[in-house]
């Protein structure tokens, strides 16, 4: 699934930290916006397991959520543990 403007403006409303839409600045609505993709990049690897180039975004795309999340939890631990509960990325 593509990733629209309507798409992105939810995905920032829903969990950035100002909850606006226009809120793509912020550590947990980037944090947001990387897991969608890891997601479609995933799920797009399952089916055509030969796509180098996607697998290799995809592993850029996980460090930089790993780099944003090690800063949050840095900086601020509430933010860091509300963001993972609610993306459900630690298990």
């Amino acid at each position: 699934m593509k990733l629209v403007h309507q798409n992105k403006a939810d995905l920032f409303k829903t969990f950035g930290l100002k909850r606006s839409e226009k809120d793509s600045g912020s550590a947990e609505s980037q944090i947001a916006l990387f897991t969608y993709r890891i997601k479609h990049l995933t799920e797009h690897l399952s089916v055509k397991k030969k796509d180098y180039a996607a697998k290799l975004g995809l592993i850029k795309l996980v460090g930089k959520r790993k780099r944003l999340l090690a800063y949050l939890k840095k900086d601020n631990l509430n933010r860091y543990r509300g963001i993972v509960a609610t993306l459900g990325l630690r298990k």
